[in-house]
């Protein structure tokens, strides 16, 4: 009877949260939707005052939820988000982790593995609960990897633009409008933003804040600077985007003088798993044995996080930053 009304009492919290994360999600849209919408309106001329309004209505749009939009945590994960490039939102995402945590207290409860349930539950839950973040994590750095390898063509793009006698700011249009993604929609953002009245030096900014790369730091330095002191801004993309290029080329060198050690981490992390399938079907007995002992239970325990910890260990010292 207690069983079942835990069961319950957890079901009914997770379709509440859904609930919360699937309605936060379509205010989402239907916000964006419409800020859309006055966008293209600018756009085509139709109400020219609007620039401004624009520009200020993310901010009054956000009055919902304004306590937990101050804290730290809405900022990190607004960051992430926007540079893992997903449609997702921080409540919607907070939503998703509390609704796995609470499955994984669920599935810990009904599944004993270690120990006790009041042991399982809670490593379940910790487990469950970080999946949304590790698919973020995965996504934001696919996303900035996609980018960093197009930036080079990108510069090159605006080089050849402002050499042909184009402003800046056609430049940029020209760039979003011809680049595939994500750099296409970075730079269009960027170009939306001056057309609706920010200053250059804010859209550059905030194109650091979603793409935090230290080749987009460089450009955006050397395109302010060069608006402040002048010089061939042409010149100096073509210059940016070799030193790119020789950049990636070493990291290749490194990428092949490690691999012997990727492999190895790959291979050591790999062997306790084969061996201990491979005794679950020549010896069934010999580790059922040790699973149904509470010493058993903690020497895996010990050796899974020993192992962990190995691989972890190898991965920082195959991983140089070049």
């Amino acid at each position: 009877m207690f069983s079942l009304l835990i069961i319950g009492f957890l079901l009914i919290l997770a379709i509440v949260l859904l609930s919360i994360g699937i309605g936060w999600r379509w205010m989402e849209t239907r916000r964006k939707a419409q800020m859309a919408g006055k966008m293209i309106a600018t756009a085509a001329g139709k109400d020219p005052g609007m620039k401004v309004t624009v520009l200020r209505g993310q901010a009054a749009a956000h009055s919902l939820g304004a306590a937990f939009r101050r804290t730290s945590i809405f900022s990190r994960l607004t960051h992430w988000i926007e540079q893992a490039g997903t449609g997702w939102t921080p409540l919607g995402f907070l939503a998703i982790t509390v609704v796995l945590a609470a499955a994984g207290l669920l599935v810990g409860f009904l599944f004993p593995f270690l120990l006790t349930r009041w042991l399982t539950s809670p490593v379940l839950a910790c487990v469950f609960a970080m999946l949304p973040a590790l698919l973020l994590a995965i996504k934001r750095r696919k996303r900035l990897a996609m980018f960093e390898e197009q930036f080079p063509e990108a510069l090159d793009f605006l080089s050849r633009s402002i050499r042909a006698g184009h402003a800046l700011s056609v430049s940029l249009e020209m760039l979003a409008e011809e680049s595939i993604e994500p750099s296409g929609q970075e730079f269009r953002r960027v170009f939306n933003e001056m057309n609706l009245g920010a200053p250059i030096e804010t859209a550059l900014r905030n194109l650091v804040d979603r793409v935090p790369l230290v080749d987009v730091k460089f450009f955006v330095s050397a395109l302010l600077l060069q608006r402040e002191t002048g010089g061939n801004l042409s010149e100096i993309l073509l210059k940016l985007a070799y030193v790119i290029r020789e950049r990636f080329q070493l990291k290749g060198q490194v990428r092949a003088a490690s691999a012997h050690g990727r492999v190895t981490g790959a291979v050591l992390t790999a062997m306790p798993l084969v061996l201990a399938i491979a005794l679950m079907i020549i010896a069934p007995s010999y580790l059922i044995s040790m699973v149904k002992d509470p010493d058993g239970k903690y020497l895996i325990a010990a050796a899974v996080a020993a192992q962990l910890i190995g691989y972890y260990i190898i991965r920082r010292i195959i991983r140089i930053k070049v």
